[in-house]
């Protein structure tokens, strides 16, 4: 019988409290190890980098280094898949954390299924956005789509000669 590794997550939260929720919610789960806990961005820098970890549960506000800057180093040097987590449903945070090549974005009241679901979906290679946010990456996708496609009225030049009817050439002609 064949047996697969569990995902193996590190939580950062500068906040003990939340840390430990996340880490009793996940440890029901049988595919799912809490490898360790860090309370800002630097120190799941140096976690990832020095022990095996598969998922990273980022905070966005943290003090030393944001979740999002963590991110990036995370992403950069390619030792683990962030979700990013947050109170916050702003779109500066949204689109940052995906700027910084995060594979997930949660709000921290989402369901716990909804976190084991996200935990389980980008270890597998996925993206998962919160449904709360997912309408507005649909929606600055679409507007900036529709302005690189729109047709520029400058470039498309003089608008082309027509014969001019006999009317108007002896108009301008008087």
């Amino acid at each position: 019988m064949h047996t697969m590794e569990p995902i193996r997550v590190l939580l950062a939260d500068d906040q003990a409290l939340v840390r430990a929720g996340f880490a009793m919610m996940l440890s029901v789960e049988d595919e799912i190890t809490v490898v360790g806990q860090v309370a800002n961005g630097r120190e799941a820098v140096d976690f990832a980098a020095d022990h095996p970890v598969d998922v990273i549960l980022m905070d966005v506000q943290m003090p030393v280094l944001d979740g999002i800057r963590a991110t990036e180093a995370v992403v950069q040097a390619g030792t683990a898949k962030v979700i990013i987590l947050t109170t916050f449903e702003r779109d500066d945070y949204l689109f940052d954390a995906i700027r910084s090549g995060a594979s997930g974005f949660l709000l921290k009241n989402a369901d716990p299924d909804d976190l084991v679901t996200a935990v389980h979906a980008v270890a597998g290679g996925h993206a998962l956005l919160a449904p709360e946010v997912t309408v507005r990456v649909i929606e600055r996708f679409a507007r900036q789509l529709g302005a690189e496609s729109a047709p520029d009225p400058a470039a498309a030049g003089p608008a082309p000669a027509r014969p001019v009817p006999p009317e108007e050439a002896r108009l301008l002609a008087s």
